[in-house]
C-alpha cells in the first residue's frame, strides 16, 4: 500500500518517542514528521527512530505543516495519507479503521470522531460552527484523517494555502469538490502535557472562533451529507 502517515510536530520531544513506537507496533507505514521550527529535540529524536524529518525553515503553524507533508506525498503520487498529531491524542491502533472504508472505495476521507472530548464550552463552539456553516459532522476540529489521492491534491493545491486552520475551512473545501467523507468513532485522550499549540490564551481563542464562525458563514454551500 503506497501511503504515509504526515504528523505536524512543534516542541513534542516529551512524547514524541511514545508516540512513534505505538504507531510503528501497530501499522507498517512510513511517518513523515514535519517539524514546525521546534526549539526542542523532536525533530532529532524522531530521525533516531527511522522516522523521515522534514524542517520548516519558518513556522508555518499545524495546518502549514500539515500542508508540506500533503504537498510531499502529492509528488511522490501516494494512495493514501494518514493525517495525525504529534501530542499522543490520536491512537495509532484506529489508523485500520480510518484506512479500511477508503480502501474498500467507500469514501475520500475518514476523521477519526470523538465528539464527547472536551469541555462544554468546545461543544458549544462546535454547534455555532455547524450553524454557521451548514456541515452536519460531529467532531470538527479533528485532525486524525486518512484521505486517498483525490483528497490529497485538492488539499495540497495553492487554494488550500489560504487556510489558517485545518478544520472548518477544510472541511468545506471537500464539502464543495463533493469528496465523500465519513465519520470513524474513536477514543482521543486528552494531551499528554495538557498544553495546546494554538491556544496560548483566550484572546487566541476568540480570534480562533470569529474567524472560524466568518469562513463558515462565506464559505457555506448547503448541509453536510455523511455517508
Amino acid at each position: 500500500m503506497n501511503a504515509a502517515i504526515v504528523m505536524p510536530a512543534l516542541n513534542e520531544a516529551a512524547t514524541i518517542e511514545a508516540l512513534f513506537h505505538d504507531i510503528q507496533t501497530s501499522v507498517s507505514l512510513p511517518i513523515w514528521l514535519v517539524d514546525d521550527c521546534s526549539t526542542d529535540t523532536t525533530g532529532d529524536l524522531a530521525s533516531n527512530m527511522d522516522v523521515r524529518v522534514i524542517r520548516l525553515p519558518e513556522s508555518l503553524g499545524a495546518w502549514g505543516a500539515t500542508q508540506t507533508g500533503l504537498r510531499e506525498a502529492a509528488s511522490r503520487g501516494l494512495d493514501f495519507v494518514i493525517t495525525m498529531d504529534a501530542d499522543g491524542q490520536h491512537n495509532p491502533e484506529d489508523i485500520p479503521a480510518l484506512l479500511a472504508p477508503l480502501i474498500a472505495g467507500e469514501c475520500d476521507v475518514s476523521i477519526g470522531s470523538a465528539p464527547d472530548r472536551g469541555s462544554r464550552l468546545r461543544r458549544l463552539a462546535w454547534r455555532l460552527m455547524r450553524l454557521t456553516s451548514g456541515l452536519r459532522c460531529t467532531d470538527l476540529t479533528s485532525g486524525f484523517r486518512a484521505l486517498n489521492a483525490r483528497a490529497i491534491d485538492l488539499l495540497a493545491s495553492p487554494s488550500a494555502s489560504s487556510l489558517v486552520y485545518q478544520d472548518v475551512g477544510v472541511l468545506l473545501m471537500l464539502e464543495k469538490a463533493d469528496l465523500r467523507v465519513v465519520e470513524i468513532p474513536v477514543t482521543m485522550p486528552q494531551r499528554a502535557d495538557g498544553k495546546s499549540r494554538i491556544f496560548g490564551s483566550w484572546l487566541a481563542v476568540v480570534h480562533y472562533m470569529a474567524h472560524t464562525l466568518l469562513l463558515s458563514a462565506a464559505k457555506r454551500k448547503r448541509p453536510w451529507v455523511s455517508r
